[in-house]
């Protein structure tokens, strides 16, 4: 639980840092994004910890002040959209795994998409254990045309159980080139790894009469505050005959039926750079030393060949 009111989220003052993008996209990958972060009163060493996908998986990076990442290596392959957590001492890095690389590749050739969500667990960083299956398909509305995924992992932990929020489904999207998530649902367990029990229907889908949820949902980050729940979540949305993704704010007294409060980070123009022009996805919220941290990230242009995405940090003092 972040020891903070609505108000004090819904009336902070957040601003862009000066110097974004904080991690820009390597050359050997057109992406760096999904960031999940931990502040140094949640790690064992007392520094900042990094997680993030590119195409060859999923990332460790630590720094010292929250800005400045050194890449400390890969954790897993197969792996996207990972989601950190420290529970009783004991580190747990969530992600979607998919299918083999050569796998992946021929669904451009229509093979069906699949992913399921995984779960490695470690003591201090550098040594994991095996990845463990965490929930896999088993309602429909996980399934469609192109396949099965679940995606966007995001654990928190409710009065009696844990409560592990995830993505499923795809849409295409056409100028982009590839897919986005569809729905965004949730599981419950009373183990931190195993015994999930999904709900029957979404939480949140795609609607056409909503302007930033008109093409599909994106992804949903939730928080317990003092007084509700918050939900980050960044849909995808038609506008102008092109694909746009923004974060928006959520509120909601149980965690299960969120109501729109404002947008929260849109795309935009910074200076002289359009790093974060056309999409701003995925985000991760800190809260340590009087200073709210939005880590997230953005893509510039929607073209398969010249779309790059990094990663930024929004925020805002308290």
């Amino acid at each position: 639980m972040l020891n903070l009111s609505f108000n004090d989220i819904n009336e902070a003052k957040f601003s862009l840092y000066e110097n974004n993008p904080i991690i820009k996209n390597p050359l050997s990958s057109f992406v760096i994004a999904d960031p999940c972060v931990l502040t140094p009163d949640e790690s064992h060493d007392k520094k900042w910890h990094l997680f993030c996908h590119t195409f060859f998986g999923v990332y460790h990076y630590e720094s010292d002040d929250g800005i400045s990442f050194k890449n400390c290596g890969k954790i897993v392959k197969r792996a996207m959209r990972p989601n950190i957590n420290c529970i009783d001492g004991r580190y747990y890095l969530f992600y979607e795994r998919t299918k083999p690389v050569i796998c992946n590749a021929l669904t451009l050739l229509g093979a069906k998409w699949k992913s399921e969500i995984y779960c490695v667990e470690s003591e201090n960083f550098k040594e994991w254990t095996k990845p463990r299956l965490v929930l896999g398909q088993t309602r429909d509305f996980e399934r469609d045309e192109n396949g099965s995924a679940l995606s966007n992992p995001f654990l928190i932990k409710t009065e009696d159980d844990y409560r592990l929020y995830y993505s499923c489904g795809q849409t295409f999207i056409k100028d982009c080139g590839f897919c986005e998530p569809r729905h965004i649902s949730f599981a419950e367990s009373k183990n931190i790894t195993d015994g999930y029990l999904a709900r029957t229907k979404p939480i949140i889908s795609p609607d056409k009469n909503i302007e930033w949820l008109n093409l599909c949902s994106g992804c949903l980050k939730v928080y317990r505050l003092k007084d509700c729940y918050i939900g980050l979540q960044n849909g995808i949305f038609e506008k102008g005959g092109k694909s746009h993704s923004a974060i928006m704010l959520l509120k909601s007294d149980d965690g299960e039926k969120f109501e729109f409060v404002k947008p929260f980070l849109v795309p935009q123009k910074c200076g002289k750079s359009n790093w974060m022009a056309q999409y701003v996805y995925a985000c991760c919220l800190t809260y340590y030393d009087n200073r709210l941290r939005l880590y997230f990230n953005a893509r510039n242009v929607s073209n398969n060949l010249t779309g790059r995405e990094s990663i930024g940090i929004f925020e805002a003092e308290i």
